[in-house]
């Protein structure tokens, strides 16, 4: 199947993928249009004006998310502009409405430092009841979503970072009762630390792993190097940063593998050295660090990849909407920590008997968005 010329003959079709309908699909008479618009509206005008929360009583707010992007980091193509980006964010409104019912629209800014994202996020987001910040590269990613959690009373939530870290853990939590360890116990080692690779790092530090070794292009991220950006500097408090080398060092004796980083960089002969029954996510798309066929005959006992033509897909829409679903059904401002580990956890527990070949459910399972959902409170 030549997939990118299905894409493009679809997007033209139908003029790309999302469109509004009514809420309300009765006949629109003369007495329902005074009171949905002129003269009727002024009172419900009046009343939010009066009490600024009853926004999502009153209007469609209570089931919105805008998809925003500065089409700085889209997919594997980089750094695009917001025109190109525009498809994507479509596409995750596609998935918002499929999955969990939540309305989304997409937008893209042709904005881009830190500042002018944040000031016109800020100035929008009263028309909206969450914001799903997507594509946006590192590690100016990091800014805004820290200032507009700050700022904003409506949830902000940026799934490249979060809802990656959030399938990543649940995965883990399975494929280590298939391996027969205690994830807590285990050493992981991670290459890649941009925007999904710092949020994986610091969620299963919260989770309570110990021994987190992270790797980027020049080798560990240690407190020896003199190299390290600010954000690298800032990830040293969650790992084991006393080791220097490079990829085939921190590997040694590694029980978990995680990759968001380029293809090929994990060899049969790395995963040699790592521990007995190791556990392999490489996620780099579309091809990842170590293809599965080859990692399984390394030794490795469970592998998932960002693939879909692969067991084990490590797919940010087992997350995203769910989180939005509890959050805007539950009247949630903040997705915190614990809102994301419930979230893993409930991934988790829909694969009663975890397999090396089943460790986390398929989006198209229909229990995933209501049991999301329901964590996040």
């Amino acid at each position: 199947m030549d997939y990118n010329q299905l894409a493009l003959e679809l997007h033209e079709k139908y003029k790309g993928k999302i469109s509004l309908t009514l809420r309300d699909n009765d006949e629109l008479n003369r007495t329902k249009l005074s009171a949905y618009y002129t003269p009727g509206v002024a009172a419900v005008s009046s009343a939010i004006a009066e009490q600024p929360e009853l926004l999502p009583k009153y209007t469609w707010t209570n089931n919105l998310v805008a998809v925003i992007s500065d089409g700085s980091a889209v997919l594997g193509l980089g750094d695009i502009g917001p025109k190109g980006s525009m498809p994507v964010m479509e596409g995750k409104a596609l998935l918002f409405k499929h999955f969990a019912n939540v309305d989304a629209v997409p937008i893209t800014l042709d904005v881009h430092s830190p500042d002018d994202i944040v000031s016109v996020v800020k100035a929008i987001a009263p028309s909206f009841g969450a914001i799903n910040l997507e594509d946006i590269a590192a590690p100016k990613c990091f800014e805004v979503e820290e200032r507009l959690k700050a700022e904003l009373d409506i949830p902000v939530f940026h799934d490249d970072q979060h809802g990656t870290a959030i399938v990543v853990l649940a995965g883990l939590i399975n494929a280590m009762k298939v391996v027969g360890k205690n994830l807590r116990g285990c050493k992981v080692v991670t290459i890649g630390a941009g925007a999904a690779g710092t949020a994986i790092m610091k969620l299963l530090h919260t989770y309570g792993i110990g021994s987190i070794l992270a790797v980027d292009s020049r080798g560990i991220i240690s407190d020896t190097r003199t190299d390290l950006n600010d954000e690298k500097k800032a990830l040293l408090p969650y790992l084991d940063a006393s080791i220097s080398g490079g990829l085939e060092d921190a590997i040694k004796d590694a029980d978990i593998f995680i990759g968001v980083s380029k293809p090929g960089l994990l060899t049969a002969s790395m995963v040699s050295t790592m521990n007995e029954h190791p556990v392999v996510f490489a996620l780099a798309n579309p091809t990842p660090e170590i293809m599965p066929d080859e990692a399984k005959t390394a030794g490795v006992a469970v592998i998932a990849t960002g693939r879909s033509d692969f067991p084990n897909q490590v797919n940010n829409a087992l997350a995203f909407p769910g989180i939005f679903r509890g959050a805007l059904d539950h009247g949630v401002k903040k997705i915190t920590d614990e809102h994301k580990i419930a979230a893993a956890e409930a991934l988790a527990r829909l694969i009663e008997n975890p397999t090396a070949e089943e460790i986390i459910p398929s989006p198209f399972d229909p229990r995933v968005v209501p049991a999301v959902a329901d964590v996040i409170r």
